[in-house]
C-alpha cells in the first residue's frame, strides 16, 4: 500500500492524537483483562506512531507489509528509547511464535481489505495468534464517513513544508473509497519532492462485522464510538471494535 508514501506519512498525520488514542486502546485493554505488560501485536503499524506511545505498557511487537514504513517505524522507535521487534508481514496470514494476549488493528487497517477473503482471513489469522481469552480490537472508518464526509470531490491543502491535493470517489455498488493524493513535500534547499499515492478503502458495517467475527470463532464483541466507550452514533466517523477468543471451545 505505502511506497515512497512513508517519506511522507508522518507529516500528513503530525495532528492525530496518538498518545489519546495510546491511552484508549489501553483503556479498552485493561477493561478486556489485558493487563498492562502484556504482548500485543499491531497489525498495519505504518511508522509506529501509535505502536510506540503503547509501548509504554505493552510488550509491542508491529506488523506491516511494507518494509520502508517498518524501516522509519524501527528508526524512531531507538532514538525515543523502546526495544520494539517490527515485522515484515501481511496481516491476512499473520503468524506468531507463540500466542499473544492481544492484537491491535488500527487506523484504518481493516478498511483496507477490500477483498471479498481479506477481512476472513485476517480475522481468523488474529483468532489463531490470540491465546484462549485474548482480545482483538481495530478500528474502521465508517459508512457514514466514506460516503458522507469523504465522498466525491477534492480537498487541498498547503502549509509550508507539505501540501497535498486529495481526490476521492465514492462507488456505492462496491461500498468503496478510491482516493488518489498528490503530495508535495518541501526539501531543506527549498525545491519539492513530489508523491503520488492511490489507496482503495472499503466500508464495513457493524452487522458485516459481527458476523465476520462470529464466523472466525470470536465472542463478546463490543462496539464503541469514535475514541470514545459509548455505544457509536449514526454519524460516527469511526468505529472501535473489541472481540475475545473464548477461553474455551464452543463458549459464546
Amino acid at each position: 500500500m505505502y511506497t515512497a508514501f512513508a517519506s511522507v506519512y508522518d507529516q500528513l498525520m503530525r495532528d492525530v492524537p496518538y498518545a489519546e488514542w495510546a491511552a484508549f486502546y489501553r483503556g479498552i485493554l485493561n477493561g478486556m483483562g489485558i493487563a498492562d505488560n502484556s504482548a500485543v501485536v499491531e497489525c498495519a503499524c505504518g511508522t509506529g506512531n501509535l505502536t510506540i506511545p503503547l509501548a509504554k505498557y505493552f510488550q509491542m511487537t508491529g506488523v506491516d507489509n511494507a518494509q520502508d514504513m517498518l524501516s522509519r517505524a524501527a528508526d524512531k522507535a531507538r532514538r525515543q528509547g523502546h526495544s520494539i521487534r517490527f515485522v515484515n508481514q501481511d496481516m491476512r496470514q499473520l503468524a506468531v511464535h507463540k500466542p499473544v494476549d492481544a492484537v491491535l488493528c488500527t487506523c484504518d487497517g481493516v478498511n483496507y481489505l477490500t477483498g471479498k477473503d481479506d477481512a476472513p482471513r485476517f480475522f481468523a489469522a488474529a483468532f489463531r495468534a490470540l491465546r484462549p481469552g485474548g482480545a482483538l480490537v481495530f478500528d474502521v472508518s465508517t459508512l457514514h464517513k466514506l460516503k458522507h464526509t469523504l465522498g466525491t470531490g477534492v480537498r487541498t491543502q498547503v502549509d509550508e513544508g507539505t501540501s497535498y491535493i486529495w481526490h476521492s470517489h465514492w462507488s456505492e455498488a462496491e461500498q468503496v473509497s478510491r482516493m488518489e493524493l498528490t503530495v508535495f513535500a518541501r526539501r531543506p534547499d527549498g525545491t519539492y519532492d513530489r508523491v503520488d499515492e492511490h489507496q482503495t478503502q472499503r466500508a464495513y458495517g457493524q452487522d458485516e462485522l459481527s458476523r465476520l467475527l462470529e464466523a472466525s470463532g470470536f465472542a463478546d464483541i463490543a462496539f464503541y464510538g469514535d475514541v470514545h466507550h459509548n455505544p457509536p452514533q449514526d454519524n460516527e466517523p469511526r468505529l472501535h471494535v473489541a472481540a475475545r477468543r473464548p477461553t474455551h471451545k464452543g463458549e459464546r
